[in-house]
């Protein structure tokens, strides 16, 4: 079959490269399935793709936008695949919805790094182990463990996962080994009936006062603006450990960095509500907090399983088999979806 007989992908991906979404052998799988154009490490001209719709099977784009006159012109569309990370505004899914084209996030595409780093910085925040090379650097460091008793063990703790989408499940997955009892606070998963002997639901109140560690995973949404503010912060145990690493949308940042400072709660954060920090930021000065630059998935191939879960999709697509690895959109998802400018991204999701 040659490239023009196979159905048409639309690839306008930037602000993502390519070479950051697809493995070359993924990449090579996609071009056997579709006939794609675009892909070049810059935004598509509208106009190229207004023209390119009426043909399209497939779009994949980092932002797509398209009115219902747009969708109307697209009647060969079957899917359109978002690669930023989250479903946005700008699309008409009702529009979707009722003529059965599918709209599927990438976000389970980050699971696996964003989880390895969300380990990384739970035992990092436990152990002590970024503060006390900051001792050692300014020869106050404590041999032996010497006055080290705000340290603690992930064995047997109480952690506690406000959302429990993709990546705080894998990241469940790989605290095991520790055998911790897991909290979760997910009103939309325990209403669709999600089930997992091995995890607690509970509401927001008891999972901040019984939880040694909190991990920040859901996803933005208009209704979770601030989730953990100052009265949910104020019931967190002394020395609980919080972790944020989906957005910094979900906290009061500002309520949060304050009870770190106070040295009531530690923290360690992926995100922040303005990027880059500017360089005088008050945050970069507190020796309580960890602080990482948006790089929880700027990881060497950290991003292809992406790709990967793309090829997968299109492929049960076009065979017209059911499963999905994306996520697919669903009223219920829409009906919660951020209207608010999100940070431009420039690391993990």
């Amino acid at each position: 079959m040659s490239q023009t007989d196979k159905p048409l992908l639309i690839l306008d991906q930037h602000f993502r490269t390519r070479d950051e979404l697809f493995h070359p052998d993924d990449y090579r799988e996609l071009l056997s399935l579709c006939n794609v154009i675009g892909g070049a490490d810059r935004p598509m001209e509208r106009s190229m793709l207004e023209a390119l719709l009426p043909r399209a099977a497939f779009l994949v784009a980092a932002h797509p936008r398209l009115s219902r006159g747009d969708l109307v012109t697209a009647g060969n569309l079957k899917a359109i695949i978002e690669v930023s990370g989250t479903f946005r505004t700008g699309l008409d899914y009702e529009y979707c919805f009722d003529r059965g084209v599918e709209v599927l996030s990438c976000a389970p595409g980050f699971q696996f790094s964003v989880a390895e780093m969300t380990l990384g910085l739970l035992l990092s925040g436990a152990r002590g182990i970024v503060s006390e090379h900051e001792n050692f650097r300014k020869g106050q460091e404590n041999w032996l463990g010497e006055n080290a008793g705000s340290d603690f063990t992930l064995y047997n703790q109480d952690i506690g996962f406000i959302g429990f989408g993709a990546i705080a499940r894998e990241t469940a997955r790989l605290l095991a080994p520790f055998s911790p009892r897991i909290k979760a606070y997910d009103p939309w998963l325990s209403e669709s009936g999600f089930d997992d002997p091995s995890v607690q639901f509970c509401n927001l109140d008891r999972l901040v006062a019984s939880s040694r560690c909190i991990v920040v995973a859901a996803a933005p949404t208009d209704e979770n603006f601030q989730l953990l503010g100052t009265n949910a912060i104020r019931k967190m145990k002394p020395g609980t450990l919080v972790i944020v690493i989906s957005r910094s949308h979900l906290v009061d940042f500002e309520a949060l960095i304050a009870a770190a400072h106070d040295q009531h709660i530690r923290v360690a954060t992926d995100v922040f509500p303005q990027e880059p920090v500017l360089p005088d930021d008050a945050v970069r000065q507190l020796d309580n907090i960890i602080l990482s630059p948006h790089r929880a998935a700027a990881v060497e191939g950290g991003r292809h399983p992406i790709g990967r879960m793309i090829v997968h999709d299109i492929r049960n697509t076009l065979d017209g088999t059911s499963g999905r690895h994306l996520q697919p959109a669903t009223p219920a998802r829409i009906h919660n979806i951020i209207r608010a400018p999100m940070i431009a991204e420039t690391g993990a999701q």
